[in-house]
């Protein structure tokens, strides 16, 4: 039998395929271990010195191609006058990019400062708020039903 699988094989392909349930009979997906949520507030990362070489390069590349649609023909050739560029002339680029690191190393103690202290008091007024709407809701909501098992 040329070509054909054997029962162990056709069992492990079988158990890759089986879906997971409950006892109800509910099915579930399979745990997985994925990332935290990210938090909006925190600060970006900053570019580096090619990236700050690029927001430039692009603008001019758009320029001299303006029928150039595709995203990796500009990378490519950025990278290249990159590669080819002295250390002189990539210069004013990586002194952006401490400035914008530094920036972001003050924006980052801040924002830590700020996580180590815990919610402020806006904060927990802002849930408070929200927990108050919730309850309303609800209330009108039970008041629905009610009327409906009245008539």
């Amino acid at each position: 039998m040329k070509g054909g699988k054997s029962k162990a094989e056709s069992k492990k392909a079988d158990a890759k395929l089986a879906v997971n349930t409950k006892k109800g009979g509910a099915v579930t997906k399979p745990a997985k271990k994925g990332k935290a949520a990210k938090d909006p507030n925190k600060p970006k990362r900053p570019a580096s010195a090619f990236f700050v070489f690029m927001e430039e390069f692009r603008k001019q590349f758009n320029k001299e191609h303006p029928n150039n649609k595709a995203v990796s023909a500009v990378g490519k050739a950025a990278g290249a006058k990159w590669k080819s560029m002295s250390d002189a002339e990539k210069a004013p680029y990586v002194a952006k990019a401490e400035k914008r690191k530094v920036e972001y190393e003050k924006n980052m103690r801040a924002y830590n400062n700020k996580q180590a202290e815990g919610p402020t008091a806006a904060d927990e007024e802002s849930e408070k708020s929200s927990e108050v709407n919730d309850e309303d809701e609800g209330d009108d909501e039970g008041s629905d039903e009610e009327e409906d098992d009245d008539e």
